[in-house]
């Protein structure tokens, strides 16, 4: 199979490409950077609208992982800009020139966020729930529907909404290490808001399956189905690593330190389930979150 990925460099697509290569597949890689020749790489420009079509030919399946990360910085309102504009319009982009071709993919996996739901207690999320109302649902909202110029050309289109990826090599874990490691680990606000997680290797395993499983289309909710709250998420971390978790982080703390992306990123519930992918046939790999911890930090 020949497959296109955006992203390719993120914690996702730097996990992904090599495990399908692994399987014999043709991996090119979508990138910003001017395409060196001779190498499985196509440019584009998504800020610009540059994307050449003649380039995407060819390609059975595509998994689009591009996008500003939602951490790095403040929001202010141009980092805000930037987020949605990474996803919606690179998006878009990709999906009408994937639509505009004489033989498009046959499947196009893109990614999506569980902050597709908002702030919503306890709550149980499947994939048909209501969309929120704050920031970050909106993003995810149209992130979704920009997926739709290629799924009305008759790509089978999955919409990937990812919970916390855990992995030592990027993403929201190795920023909770030091002080965990430190004995300076606790709650964050109340603790009692849901944490949607699933470890990488789930993550690849979700994506390929995506690839190969013809009805498997729409939003899949891509997280692991054990629900946890943060309390329950901090107890376990400290366990793994074997320290007290006794130093709270109240909720004006977070918001003092973050702003707004502290009540999207750390203070919101979303008891999120992976109704379709269980429904499926997907068996995750790490399905409850002590397991997952260890395997991801080879802790004993």
């Amino acid at each position: 199979m020949n497959i296109l990925v955006s992203g390719s460099s993120g914690l996702i697509g730097s996990a992904l490409v090599p495990f399908v290569r692994s399987g014999g597949h043709r991996v090119v890689r979508l990138v910003r950077s001017r395409s060196r020749r001779g190498s499985d790489e196509i440019s584009w420009d998504p800020d610009n609208g540059r994307l050449d079509r003649g380039d995407l030919e060819g390609f059975e399946a595509v998994v689009h992982l591009a996008g500003v990360n939602i951490a790095a910085g403040r929001w202010t309102v141009r980092q805000k800009a930037r987020i949605r504009d990474s996803r919606a319009k690179g998006t878009r982009l990709l999906s009408e020139a994937l639509a505009g071709l004489a033989h498009p993919p046959q499947v196009l996996v893109s990614a999506s966020a569980v902050g597709y739901y908002g702030d919503r207690g306890q709550e149980i999320l499947k994939e048909e729930s209501a969309p929120g109302t704050d920031f970050l649902a909106g993003v995810c909202r149209e992130w979704e529907a920009a997926t739709q110029p290629a799924a009305a050309r008759g790509v089978r289109v999955v919409n990937t909404r990812f919970g916390m990826v855990l992995s030592a090599s990027g993403g929201a874990l190795p920023k909770m290490l030091t002080p965990f490691r430190l004995g300076l680990g606790g709650v964050v606000g109340s603790g009692r808001q849901y944490m949607p997680w699933i470890a990488l290797d789930d993550v690849v395993g979700v994506v390929n399956h995506a690839l190969k499983v013809v009805k498997l289309g729409g939003a899949i909710n891509t997280v692991a189905p054990q629900a946890i709250t943060n309390r329950e998420f901090t107890k376990t971390l400290g366990r793994v690593l074997s320290r007290p978790t006794v130093f709270p982080v109240p909720a004006f703390m977070a918001r003092l330190a973050l702003g707004e992306m502290a009540d999207a990123l750390l203070l919101s519930s979303q008891r999120v389930e992976p109704a379709r992918l269980l429904e499926a046939g997907y068996g995750f790999r790490y399905p409850e979150l002590e397991g997952a911890l260890r395997h991801v930090l080879r802790s004993e």
